[in-house]
């Protein structure tokens, strides 16, 4: 078989990339005699037409190492930052495509790359996609890998938080990461025993939270773990923002528009200095002393999980077959112990997020833990 894959991965990185990329050019190589082609950093590098080949010494020892050897961005193929401009650069990555006689295009990535790899599909490119991100948002797979590494990483950090907590008599209000989804904030609440979980899904009262905290002073003990996902809002932030997008979708004119996004980019604005603000919020109301930690990027540092490392495996060597089989058009996404090709017009632009009867929530309430809600 004399095919080629085209390889890039894009967004931010995941743990896994590299195993990954390891899985999918030994497969492609060794069983189905493909050559396989890295572009470097995200979409930009197939615009710039840097490559480099994924085969060989290229692919030894990238099982545990963190990071992505290809590199990575966020550029987007039709809104690629150009001198100070946004251009559409599809038909350039499109004349590359064809210069390297691709036969398909692998992307390694979490929504956003979904999207972008969907938008090159319709413009006539052959495209498979791997599903990664921490957040674990990403529809129809049963997870993306990079989650189960960096809910460990979240859940040992909430651990270690609990000494600290104890020892001072403090509310600690920890952040993880997670986007707009609380699957990150509300695992390791629960795996890491946090006595308050806040997630986007469930906008939450600040009142009810101080008095979580205060109920457990009441009954001897004087600190309270809060896990905050960073998308998570009050019920007041809430009904603002869906105030500003339903004055976006209504809006007939250029400056209604214009001030609908700016509403909307202000809130956004103001969520940076969300954990901060509960904090001192948190403290007022309890009398408690408050403290922040932001996880921030250690979540999607280092090695890959034992877990994710068989699921890149998985992943990678499923994607290598299908390519060998002339399957494109999907993202190969994880079921069960298995793998399975999802259309890849199914997944862009949707979002998967905790739903109200999931499991975890259920334990949670059963656990007395605060939701806010």
């Amino acid at each position: 078989m004399d095919r080629t894959i085209g390889v890039i991965t894009a967004g931010g990185d995941t743990p896994g990339l590299n195993s990954a990329l390891r899985a999918l050019g030994k497969a492609a190589t060794g069983v189905y005699g493909m050559h396989v082609i890295g572009f470097r950093d995200g979409f930009r590098g197939l615009m710039e037409n840097r490559t480099m080949r994924l085969e060989g010494d290229a692919l030894s020892g990238l099982l545990s190492v963190g990071g992505t050897i290809l590199g990575t961005s966020r550029d987007k193929p039709h809104r690629m930052p150009m001198g100070g401009r946004h251009l559409d650069m599809t038909e350039v990555m499109m004349r590359n495509y064809e210069n390297h006689h691709l036969d398909v295009l692998v992307c390694l990535g979490g929504g956003g790359t979904q999207k972008s790899a969907h938008r090159l599909m319709q413009s006539g490119l052959n495209v498979l996609t791997i599903p990664k991100t921490i957040d674990n948002d990403i529809m129809h797979t049963d997870v993306s890998f990079g989650f189960d590494t960096a809910l460990g990483i979240a859940t040992e950090a909430i651990d270690r938080l609990h000494s600290t907590a104890h020892s001072h008599h403090r509310i600690i209000v920890v952040e993880t990461m997670g986007h707009n989804a609380g699957w990150l904030a509300l695992g390791a609440g629960l795996a890491g025993g946090a006595d308050v979980i806040l997630i986007p899904e469930i906008p939450y009262d600040l009142h009810k939270v101080a008095q979580a905290v205060t109920a457990r002073r009441q009954r001897g003990t004087n600190f309270s773990i809060v896990a905050v996902s960073e998308g998570a809002l009050s019920k007041e932030e809430a009904e603002a923002l869906a105030a500003g997008e339903a004055e976006l979708a209504a809006a007939t004119n250029k400056k209604e528009r214009k001030l609908a996004k700016e509403k909307i980019r202000r809130l956004q604005i103001d969520q940076h200095d969300h954990v901060s603000k509960l904090s001192r919020q948190l403290e007022q109301l309890t009398q408690l002393e408050s403290r922040v930690t932001i996880l921030g990027h250690v979540q999607r540092g280092g090695a890959p999980s034992a877990v994710d490392r068989l699921l890149t495996t998985n992943l990678g060597t499923a994607t290598a077959r299908l390519a060998a089989e002339g399957q494109f058009g999907y993202m190969v996404a994880v079921k069960g112990a298995g793998t399975a090709a999802v259309p890849l017009e199914n997944v862009a632009g949707h979002r998967r997020t905790v739903p109200d009867d999931h499991p975890w929530l259920e334990s949670a309430r059963n656990l007395n833990i605060c939701l806010g809600d």
